[in-house]
């Protein structure tokens, strides 16, 4: 019996993956900016939060998950990761349960070049966009619109169904 060295890979395919591709290729692109700066021990990932908080000011966790969208877990975890770097510190909270994420001073010192290179960064996209035929955030919001319709998830769920391999 002879086995195929190359049996059909279904992730040989895919639609997105080249958008998931660009995008850390572009964010590896705002590392560099980082690195080159330097900024010493900031990763780019942080600069989203680093900014609410400048902006809004302390919150808890689920305060700042819920204003970038992300999950409690996922913002736990990147606390975390930002207060070993030194960029956030944890404050008592309006309660004995709670407590309140807030920049350090070392962020503090960061803040206005972090704003800056956010507002580098939108201004370049705004550029390459207006080097395309149709924008990626018009594709974006065309696409919440579909999905606002029919979630993706019972689109897949459609194609599972008629799939004998999903049974």
């Amino acid at each position: 019996m002879t086995v195929d060295p190359s049996p059909a890979d279904p992730t040989e395919r895919s639609l997105w993956r080249p958008l998931r591709l660009l995008q850390d290729a572009m964010e590896a692109d705002i590392a560099r900016v980082y690195a080159e700066a330097p900024v010493e021990g900031l990763r780019s990932s942080f600069v989203l939060e680093l900014l609410r908080l400048h902006a809004r000011g302390p919150m808890t966790i689920t305060e700042l998950a819920e204003s970038v969208r992300r999950t409690h877990s996922a913002l736990s975890q990147k606390v975390a990761a930002m207060r070993r770097a030194g960029w956030v510190e944890t404050l008592p909270g309006d309660d004995a349960r709670s407590k309140k994420v807030a920049l350090t001073p070392k962020a503090r010192e960061v803040v206005g070049r972090l704003a800056a290179e956010w507002e580098a960064s939108e201004a370049a996209l705004v550029e390459l966009e207006a080097e395309l035929p149709y924008p990626l955030s018009r594709v974006v919001a065309d696409l919440e619109r579909a999905l606002a319709r029919r979630s993706f998830h019972d689109r897949i769920a459609e194609k599972l169904a008629a799939d004998p391999r999903w049974r």
